[in-house]
């Protein structure tokens, strides 16, 4: 059987931002994990643009765009799952990941989307559930367990090394990857067996 294919996006632009270092962190024990294909998908590689098209007809047909956003909606559509790493700003999630998510209409859906969330004293947990009502617009399923790094410049390096404890990170990832390969299997299974627009 071939692997599950796995999307890890990077939900920051800002300056100096730490999503790509604690992503290269998941991929890393994703890969040690076995169950997925990686593709690590950063919103800086393909900015969007600022107005979305007046129609859900027109924001449904990607054959239109230009290359490198085609390019970005195949590899959301592609992809079997996803795991989205959003800081928190202002108590909620950034505004570049709303607007990738709000480009991209039903490559989401019947999938499920597990969420890394960083901030400071709260660990980004209002960014996080902030992304499951979103995601639940869109058909997409959350899993319930997911990772949160509170002060997270003390906790990685620039390189995006965990240098506080790697122990407990690396078995809650697990648990989450784990989680992850279920409903990722059982909701593929399911679009075989139905397309989801069907049942829509």
């Amino acid at each position: 059987m071939t692997k599950m294919k796995l999307a890890v996006i990077s939900g920051s632009l800002r300056e100096g931002r730490f999503g790509p270092g604690i992503a290269r962190w998941f991929t890393g024990q994703a890969s040690a994990h076995g169950l997925f294909d990686l593709d690590v998908i950063d919103p800086a590689d393909t900015p969007l643009p600022a107005a979305l098209p007046l129609s859900q007809e027109t924001l449904m047909d990607v054959t239109g765009r230009p290359e490198e956003m085609r390019r970005l909606a195949e590899r959301l559509e592609r992809a079997d799952a996803f795991v989205v790493v959003t800081p928190e700003y202002n108590h909620s999630f950034p505004a570049a990941l709303k607007h990738l998510i709000d480009w991209h209409l039903t490559q989401w859906q019947a999938k499920p989307v597990a969420l890394i969330s960083y901030g400071g004293q709260g660990g980004g947990i209002r960014a996080a559930e902030h992304l499951r009502q979103v995601f639940n617009e869109l058909h997409a399923v959350t899993i319930r367990n997911w990772l949160s790094f509170d002060q997270h410049w003390t906790r990685f390096d620039t390189d995006g090394r965990l240098i506080r404890d790697p122990e407990g990170a690396e078995a809650a990832a697990k648990v989450l990857l784990d989680q992850l390969g279920w409903w990722s299997e059982a909701l593929r299974q399911a679009r075989l067996a139905v397309p989801y627009q069907a049942a829509a």
